[in-house]
């Protein structure tokens, strides 16, 4: 397994693999659900929403994010995203500025949702929330992933699943790619985002996760993805080349909107590209006369690469996509939720901790640092 891509055996039935990781990973989610119960959750004065999920990788959270950042606005909010983000190798807590950071300041995606509304990066949240507050003044902030870290105090927990993928194997990591036992994350989620899946397309995968959802009595959406122009490859013979977490799904869509996939070449999830990996697949494409396709979290690292990254990003067509539910009222009914229970935070009588299964700790941005004005 290449650094930062899953195992195949995550996406089978349980076999000698997953059996022989069963006692490590009994270890780990024995960890994550006291980190679940136990975890510092830093309390701030504004409504917090998490796109979080279940397994390790990509489920859809990105787009997700996006698309209720534009209902946040559209209800008269100005929202925020906090990210740990993921691959950059400065340390210190930053607000992303497209036009002068790039993907080692903030990591990829904190770049593509400061495209949207104000972003920071830290490795703590609850340091970035603050410095959110402060230099932005934003009102409602959305966590993009974060949801088994519990530092941040969340008003609403939303997981999103790739109806695809579901949850795998169904085993903790390392045996499998849940991030902590179902049942405990269950309890912690206020609702579900199925992203696609069709009838009868992956229903196996997701049938454990929607059942256990529907009987802890939380809500349960749907939305897809949808590429933003559905022209842009019909008929075009393609090398397509991704490093996110599950490739695949990017190369079914190209087939989807009428392109002929002749190629493929997966990376790692959040990949930096080699000079020679660029060369390498800019000349096999040329050689076979293919239009080189990429998605826009490649196209971010490569905008911010090198010299050679940026030539090659001219000579690709990108694919961009957005989130689409199911019902155009649910991406506002989840922040109007999401508002309810802040609310609810507010004006009740915070229980002592030990009732509330955790620690909580009210913050301002002073404490973290910055001035207060949480």
């Amino acid at each position: 397994m290449k650094a930062g891509r899953a195992p195949d055996f995550w996406w089978r039935p349980p076999g000698l693999e997953a059996g022989l990781l069963s006692p490590v990973a009994a270890l780990y989610g024995a960890l994550a659900r006291r980190n679940l119960a136990n975890g510092a959750r830093a309390a701030f004065d504004l409504p917090v929403l998490c796109i979080g999920n279940f397994t390790s990788g990509g489920g859809g959270k990105t787009p997700a994010a996006l698309a209720l950042a534009e209902a946040a606005a559209r209800l008269g909010r100005k929202p925020g995203f906090v990210s740990r983000g993921h691959g950059r190798v400065t340390g210190k807590p930053l607000v992303v500025d497209p036009s002068h950071h790039g993907v080692r300041d903030v990591g990829d995606e904190p770049l593509l949702l400061a495209s949207r509304a104000p972003t920071a990066v830290a490795k703590n949240r609850a340091t970035a929330l603050a410095l959110l507050i402060a230099e932005r003044g934003v009102d409602f902030a959305i966590m993009d992933d974060g949801f088994q870290s519990q530092r941040l105090l969340i008003d609403y927990a939303l997981i999103t699943l790739d109806a695809r993928r579901g949850i795998g194997n169904g085993r903790v990591v390392p045996a499998g790619p849940l991030r902590a036992p179902l049942i405990d994350q269950v309890r912690r989620a206020d609702a579900l985002l199925v992203i696609g899946g069709e009838a009868g397309a992956g229903e196996a995968a997701r049938a454990a996760p929607v059942r256990a959802m529907a009987r802890a009595g939380r809500a349960i959406y749907a939305a897809k993805l949808v590429p933003k122009s559905r022209a842009i490859l019909i008929g075009e013979r393609v090398l397509a080349f991704a490093g996110i977490a599950d490739p695949g799904k990017f190369y079914t869509t190209l087939s989807e909107l009428g392109a002929e996939v002749v190629e493929t070449h997966d990376f790692p999830d959040h990949h930096g590209f080699s000079d020679d990996e660029l060369l390498d697949l800019t000349s096999r494409a040329a050689e076979a006369q293919l239009v080189l396709a990429t998605t826009r979290k490649d196209a971010v690292r490569l905008a911010t690469g090198s010299e050679t990254a940026r030539a090659v990003l001219k000579d690709c067509t990108v694919l961009d996509v957005e989130l689409e539910f199911a019902a155009p009222s649910q991406a506002d009914w989840i922040v109007r939720q999401t508002l309810a229970a802040f609310e609810r935070r507010r004006w009740r009588p915070q229980r002592p901790p030990k009732e509330r299964g955790g620690r909580l700790r009210r913050l301002s941005a002073a404490t973290c640092g910055f001035p207060d004005r949480v």
